[in-house]
């Protein structure tokens, strides 16, 4: 039996995630035991989980070190891996939006400094505005730039807007609803398809499930 490689993202995320594997008949009972693995078989259904860097599970997939895997739309948006996008698993749900201190004006007479992780999400969405931007590319602590005077706003994953709040800060656009995805790579999706579309049926039917509860 061909084994079936599936990143799952470090984190609160990635435990949701393999709760739905598990609930779809997919499971793997070492990964609940308490230990420092990384990566965990059930050699009866063919399968090899490991958990990796949320950011870093695209990378897996698209160069092939896993077949299936669960990345976040802002990574699959940021970084367009050369993967298939097979489902939305409608967890992890957050949005990717403009943010600036409260009373904010843009003067469109210069360009608009923008600090963001998300360069070229960032880039996309003011270029479809026809919007001159300095895009300030920072990895962390991103809402202090514009208190700072760093930047004017900021493009940032916005998920209860408390941060923001708590630094003057608040959102005035969003850009685009974010959540989890089920992701694989090209090959594997064509020498694996009919287990991989197995998988992807049975999440499906949680995704279902969750969306009727």
């Amino acid at each position: 039996m061909k084994m079936i490689d599936i990143a799952l993202p470090k984190g609160r995320l990635g435990e949701k995630v393999y709760d739905m594997f598990e609930a779809a008949g997919f499971s793997c009972p070492s990964i609940r035991e308490e230990n420092r693995k990384l990566i965990f078989e059930n050699e009866e259904l063919g399968l090899r989980f490991f958990w990796v860097k949320p950011s870093d599970v695209a990378i897996y997939v698209e160069r092939g070190a896993a077949d299936i895997g669960v990345a976040g739309k802002d990574i699959l948006l940021e970084y367009q891996p050369d993967v298939y996008e097979l489902l939305d698993l409608n967890i992890g749900k957050c949005r990717m939006a403009v943010a600036a201190a409260k009373g904010f004006r843009d003067n469109s007479d210069a360009p608009l400094r923008v600090a963001t992780k998300f360069s070229r999400i960032a880039e996309e969405f003011y270029a479809k505005k026809c919007r001159e931007i300095d895009i300030i590319h920072l990895n962390g602590s991103i809402e202090i730039a514009p208190i700072l005077n760093l930047s004017d706003v900021i493009v940032d994953i916005v998920e209860t807007g408390k941060t923001l709040y708590e630094n003057n800060l608040e959102p005035i656009e969003t850009i685009v609803p974010i959540s989890a995805r089920l992701i694989s790579n090209k090959a594997s999706y064509q020498f694996k398809n009919e287990t991989i579309e197995k998988i992807k049926a049975g999440l499906a039917g949680q995704v279902r499930n969750t969306k009727n509860d």
